[in-house]
């Protein structure tokens, strides 16, 4: 089972690929986002990944004159969206910033006009977000552009990411097993289904997207088979918007690749077999050597 991301593969065995999601923990600041772009490429992530809105489609309407605080005063929701949202040359700077780093970067369109907007600037693949795995439309689209979808599957029921797998199809898939609480505690984790999703959907690799406090739950999604993790990236989780306590700092992201790679040494291959390691334990512990 694997998929590929312009030139590297994912899965069949291969290192886990691990995307920092630098979401909007920018802050609409584009040197902010090359500072997380750093962290994420000198902590060794494969990917760096943002979130693309056009404003006045994708922010529900019940939602877009709901005052918010913010650190430019107070604002509507949608105003909001409009002022953290990168325009076609702030990304151009970014995402050119990840390439000299040597990463790869895509987005999360949350409505099709930015699913043309992130094919104009060349993205590796897409994601779709857990909130828009409902949006056929959307998914529609993604489909369309022959590009592997990188698909979440946090607050959605079985039947709904059946039918999301129906409009995408599953041969250019990386299904993501998520829960979209944040942060989310370990009891929600429910690790159980990376198995039950490759299980479900043969032919399909599984990965991780985390939002807890942490790196235990996501390095357990590695040892349970998870082909690419997924974390939010911050400088500090403190900071003022609505990911960053769900983030790592980049301590933390570093720590979680060690670890991921770590683990996949220690996983081995499933063969038996007596380690050099073990020759002299062996000769100096065992008296019965048939």
């Amino acid at each position: 089972m694997t998929v590929s991301i312009g030139q590297r593969v994912i899965g069949g065995g291969r290192p886990a690929y691990v995307i920092a999601e630098i979401g909007l923990n920018h802050n609409g600041d584009v040197e902010l986002a090359k500072r997380l772009i750093d962290v994420a490429a000198d902590a060794g992530a494969q990917a760096v990944k943002f979130q693309k809105r056009t404003p006045e489609l994708a922010t529900p309407a019940h939602m877009r004159d709901v005052p918010r605080e913010t650190p430019w005063g107070t604002m509507t929701y949608l105003d909001y969206r409009r002022r953290v949202e990168f325009d076609r040359e702030q990304y151009i700077e970014v995402s050119d910033h990840a390439v000299l780093r040597g990463l790869q970067w895509f987005a999360s369109p949350w409505d099709e006009p930015s699913v043309a907007f992130l094919e104009d600037l060349g993205v590796a693949a897409h994601k779709v977000a857990s909130a828009c795995l409902t949006d056929h439309g959307l998914l529609r689209a993604l489909r369309d552009t022959g590009k592997t979808v990188i698909l979440s599957t946090g607050m959605s029921t079985t039947e709904q990411i059946d039918a999301a797998i129906e409009v995408l199809g599953t041969d250019r898939l990386l299904l993501m097993h998520a829960t979209s609480t944040y942060p989310m505690e370990p009891e929600e984790a429910n690790l159980r289904m990376i198995p039950s999703l490759r299980d479900r959907y043969p032919g399909v690799p599984v990965g991780y997207s985390g939002h807890e406090r942490g790196l235990q739950v996501s390095l357990a999604a590695v040892a349970l088979g998870a082909v690419a993790v997924e974390r939010h990236v911050t400088l500090d989780r403190t900071m003022w918007g609505s990911d960053h306590a769900a983030s790592l700092e980049p301590a933390g992201l570093q720590h979680l690749v060690r670890d991921i790679r770590v683990i996949e040494a220690a996983l081995g291959d499933g063969v038996k077999r007596v380690y050099e390691g073990e020759l002299a334990p062996m000769a100096k512990l065992r008296r019965v050597t048939t």
